[in-house]
């Protein structure tokens, strides 16, 4: 069988599309890049946004003009909340829901997979499973978080948690397979644990990786900022541990994050932002930020952006808030209209270019580790590569050898055009095929 695989959405969907590729790989069957040489579309979903959903249908119907004899497996948040819309589009034969999502491979093959006592696709595993030198490893599913706007919750149900003696064997895997560095993921990965009794399960999951395996990087995704406590940030002594933090924030205004029925403020995001940086030092934090949720004025708006200019993040990821069935927030008055969510939409994307550029050039003059992803031209000079630092800053430069998946130290010189450029000075690390 030839599958195309496909998401919409968060990095746990993608760890979950990279789960399924090793699955169908590891049964003897091809996962391929293009939809019209596929038996088979997969496409995990997500429901976050009405964009999100729109997407999802529309990836549908592409598949099936581009291959109108292929059948089409759908998984995924959207799935979850409305199977039944979804199980009309054309060429659908089969929806699964998120709670059933782990068995999908074995539904469609009719097979069972042991995903990583499976001797040949180790043989033949490719770096980050789908030609990536990053790894998405789910650690965590569900969520016990009640935020007024997310629709998540719904969809994924409660917090679950996967042993970690089964996550040290999926990053040894990984590691074995030519994969640089693994990005744990999660719903609400903070709270890892939290449902095997284990207030403290994050803490000893990273403590875990760091002891048991040797994989050059370990990423953490989004973390929900009230599950961490300033003694969390002492695990970045190793410096294994990428500095990099994704702490959604959603709002800077007390107000609205009431009524988004967050549990932080201000004061407690300042506090903890402060005690991250003064033991990490060049850390990147990142947060998300929704404008135009219900009951937000001018004033709120206002004093959201105070606060985001002050805490100096790293960059931002803006959304525009939109109503999703179910969640408290869809039935709240003084819903803000789609020409002022543009309007503030725009402001605070502006205002994160300006942020990340003023990260950015606080390193220009030092130098990070970066790793190489890919190559994305020539020159006389060498090949022009792209990759992350640790901090998760886009760089470039160029080299005479293919430094795919290799890890170098490099000088940071300029910032334009969203990356740092750069003059390789030394490799660090190169993968350890098993």
């Amino acid at each position: 069988m030839k599958v195309h695989l496909r998401m919409v959405g968060c990095r746990l969907n993608q760890s979950e599309i990279d789960a399924m590729a090793r699955q169908f790989s590891a049964g003897g069957h091809a996962v391929v890049d293009s939809p019209e040489a596929a038996d088979h579309f997969v496409l995990n979903t997500c429901a976050v946004t009405r964009e999100a959903a729109k997407t999802s249908r529309k990836l549908i119907r592409d598949f099936h003009r581009a291959n109108p004899k292929g059948e089409t497996t759908v998984t995924g948040c959207y799935a979850q909340i409305a199977p039944g819309d979804i199980a009309e589009l054309p060429g659908v034969r089969r929806v699964v829901d998120n709670g059933e999502k782990a068995q999908l491979v074995s539904r469609i093959t009719g097979q069972r997979i042991d995903e990583f006592d499976s001797e040949p696709i180790e043989r033949g595993a490719l770096p980050g499973n789908l030609g990536r030198t990053r790894a998405f490893v789910k650690v965590q599913d569900g969520c016990d978080n009640a935020c007024t706007f997310c629709v998540t919750t719904i969809a994924r149900g409660k917090g679950r948690s996967r042993p970690i003696e089964e996550i040290l064997r999926e990053v040894a895997y990984l590691e074995g397979s030519g994969c640089q560095e693994a990005v744990l993921t999660g719903v609400h990965l903070g709270s890892y644990g939290h449902d095997l009794g284990d207030r403290y399960g994050l803490r000893r999951l990273v403590e875990a990786l760091l002891r048991e395996t040797t994989l050059p990087r370990i990423r953490l995704s989004s973390l929900e900022p009230w599950d961490l406590s300033p003694d969390f940030f002492a695990l970045w002594q190793d410096s294994r541990l990428c500095r990099h933090l994704h702490l959604p924030l959603q709002s800077g205004c007390d107000a609205t994050l009431k009524r988004m029925r967050r549990n932080t403020n201000q004061k407690d995001f300042r506090a903890l932002a402060l005690a991250a940086r003064d033991q990490i030092p060049d850390l990147r934090i990142t947060t998300d930020v929704i404008v135009g949720f219900p009951g937000e004025t001018d004033a709120e708006f206002a004093e959201s952006e105070r606060f985001i200019r002050a805490m100096e993040f790293g960059g931002l990821h803006v959304f525009r808030y939109s109503s999703r069935p179910g969640t408290p927030a869809s039935r709240m008055r003084r819903q803000i209209s789609q020409a002022k969510k543009k309007a503030r939409s725009a402001k605070l994307l502006a205002l994160s270019e300006a942020l990340e550029r003023r990260f950015a050039e606080r390193l220009l003059g030092g130098r990070q580790n970066v790793l190489w992803e890919q190559i994305t031209g020539a020159t006389p000079d060498g090949f022009v590569h792209t990759g992350y630092t640790d901090n998760y800053m886009r760089a470039r430069a160029i080299h005479p050898r293919d430094l795919s998946n290799v890890i170098t130290a490099t000088r940071l010189e300029t910032y334009n055009m969203g990356a740092i450029h750069g003059t390789v000075e030394e490799v660090l690390s190169a993968p350890k095929l098993a």
